[in-house]
């Protein structure tokens, strides 16, 4: 299913490169004349994040060597590797002396294919002068060149060549597609059989290409076979195993390179959790569908974020009530990606109609849903806010792997949000005792208890319900009471920082201490303002009262308990209307 939707993603798109073929950034262009001289350095790069793209002939390359078509990274091309800076720090070393005769290995298969495509098409001046370029001893002569030093910075990055005079570099020449399905004719393809993708009964691949994701090797794969590993059944090996034709593994893995491209609007990654989504057609509004989806899900920095997300609301709203029209076969697909080894991990994968999806979104939305009262306000609904409020430091290399896309799973299926978000929440919120709740942690809470919520449990609203009669809400709204008199009294809240926890998990050893002390707290208030928090106190504690402060709060009654401070404080922060005003001063 998965590989089908990727195949049916590259048809779809219809911008994609062809067969054979692929987009990869060229960081640098060496420029040599037609016998092969060196001229200068050309640098490809927009800027740091970006590069420019070139179409050139596909690669593919496992644990062994296997060098690319007049293009390819520094080692390859130059001979050149981070071991070679080392040694010049560090001295001889066994470890760099191995990375070095490795690095000379590859420099010369790159050589040699480059010498051998020459002698195969002698009348093509292009290939003729890289061979002569490189038996002229052209590599020492770029490495005298003024911008070398931008290169060795990175050796990583990829190089290619270009003819003086020419517009397009030597990798983009038509003969090396030509050049390239002869060679996997005779060696890279299985025998002839049936596609698992297509059906058709065509030759199949042996090897597929590499589709790397963050975190992984450059040579990883969706889809490969070890040899002699076990993996291999009734005597076939490698592709045989799984046949796919060399068509449809050209579609598959263009498609996901490019969802998994660094510009991708249909990529999500956090910590080594790759996302990708698309639709099944290319119609106005799947469009709209994964531009608001990618909204949802990342980091919005744009200057009104808010904006970004009510287009998010308004569309999804839009299609689930039909004035924005789907079809009942219009899809949508989520693939979650993590590194494993030498190959990719489907964590997650979702198959759904656009308007179920549609539907589970606003339902989070619905669930996430809580009063905000700060004067500028931020989306907190998305992907990114969830994880990010509750990781150490707010860093997201601290979350658990597994709790990423179990977060996602709740919020695409609409299924009970996850305990280990959950208890995650809690745990930042009791360690950041000097801090108010955020605005994320309080939705976080409510989202999880509504969704997981007892048919004796009251629902909890998106804002202070005064009808809750929850022992752990009350408390939580009477603690907030008592923090804010002290503020208003001293300019402090040391009791939130001292008694917060033991006030969410047993009562019953502080509150007794604490409604002492906001009588002293209240000492400095104006009778005005003293009168409405007593007031405020006995509504509170006129409802405790008929059962007791509790010895201690089960994990729930402590989440609802910060549900219900974090209601009170935000009224405390509301605008009351005029007539309620006026009926408060009348009443002093």
């Amino acid at each position: 299913m998965i590989l089908k939707a990727l195949y049916d993603y590259y048809h779809r798109c219809g911008d994609l490169a062809p067969n054979g073929m692929e987009y990869k950034e060229i960081s640098f262009i060496i420029v040599i004349d037609k016998e092969g001289h060196f001229l200068r350095l050309e640098d490809c790069r927009i800027d740091n994040k970006t590069t420019k793209k070139f179409l050139v002939v596909k690669g593919s390359r496992t644990s062994a060597p296997n060098p690319y078509l007049f293009w390819d990274n520094v080692e390859y091309v130059m001979n050149y590797t981070k071991a070679n800076q080392e040694i010049q720090l560090k001295g001889s070393d066994k470890k760099l002396l191995a990375s070095i005769n490795k690095s000379q290995i590859k420099h010369n298969l790159f050589v040699k294919q480059c010498i051998d495509i020459a002698e195969q098409y002698k009348e093509d001046n292009e290939f003729m002068a890289v061979s002569l370029f490189y038996k002229n001893n052209g590599v020492e002569a770029v490495k005298k060149s003024d911008l070398w030093p931008e290169i060795e910075k990175k050796p990583t990055i990829n190089l290619s060549f270009r003819i003086n005079g020419s517009l397009d570099i030597v990798a983009e020449n038509n003969k090396l597609l030509e050049y390239s399905q002869q060679n996997n004719n005779n060696n890279g393809n299985s025998d002839r059989a049936i596609c698992l993708i297509t059906g058709l009964s065509t030759n199949c691949v042996s090897t597929t290409s590499a589709t790397p994701i963050n975190g992984s090797q450059a040579t990883a794969k969706l889809v490969a076979f070890q040899v002699n590993s076990g993996y291999d059944s009734y005597g076939k090996s490698k592709g045989s195993n799984a046949t796919i034709s060399v068509e449809a593994e050209a579609c598959y893995t263009t498609a996901l390179n490019r969802l998994l491209q660094k510009d991708s609007q249909n990529k999500f990654t956090i910590g080594n959790r790759t996302f990708v989504f698309w639709a099944s057609n290319n119609s106005e509004t799947s469009k709209q569908v994964e531009n608001c989806f990618f909204n949802f899900l990342t980091n919005l920095r744009s200057d009104d974020p808010n904006r970004k997300i009510h287009e998010v609301r308004q569309v999804f709203n839009s299609i689930y009530s039909g004035r924005l029209t789907v079809q009942n076969k219009d899809r949508f697909y989520i693939l979650g990606l993590a590194p494993n080894s030498a190959r990719i991990a489907v964590i997650y994968w979702q198959e759904t109609s656009t308007k179920n999806f549609a539907e589970k979104i606003l339902k989070h939305f619905e669930d996430f849903e809580i009063i905000d009262t700060r004067k500028d306000p931020k989306p907190y609904y998305g992907m990114y806010n969830i994880i990010s409020s509750i990781a150490l430091q707010g860093k997201e290399s601290n979350i658990s792997p597994n709790l990423v896309e179990a977060v996602m799973k709740s919020i695409i299926e609409g299924t009970p949000y996850p305990y280990s978000l959950f208890s995650a929440c809690l745990r930042r919120i009791k360690a950041e005792t000097d801090k108010d709740i955020y605005i994320t942690r309080a939705a976080i809470l409510k989202g999880y208890l509504n969704r997981n919520n007892n048919i004796n449990d009251k629902k909890i609203k998106d804002m202070l319900d005064k009808t809750n009669d929850n022992i752990g809400y009350l408390c939580g709204r009477l603690f907030a009471t008592l923090v804010k008199i002290q503020e208003e009294a001293n300019n402090i809240s040391s009791i939130r920082e001292r008694y917060m926890n033991s006030a969410s998990t047993t009562p019953a050893t502080v509150f007794a201490n604490l409604l002492n002390l906001s009588i002293h707290h209240e000492e400095k208030l104006n009778p005005g303002r003293k009168v409405q928090f007593e007031q405020l106190k006995s509504e509170i504690i006129d409802k405790v009262t008929v059962v007791g402060f509790p010895a201690h709060l089960c994990i729930n009654d402590q989440a609802r308990f910060f549900v219900g401070y974090y209601h009170q404080r935000q009224d405390f922060f509301t605008r009351k209307p005029e007539k309620e005003n006026n009926e408060t001063i009348i009443n002093k």
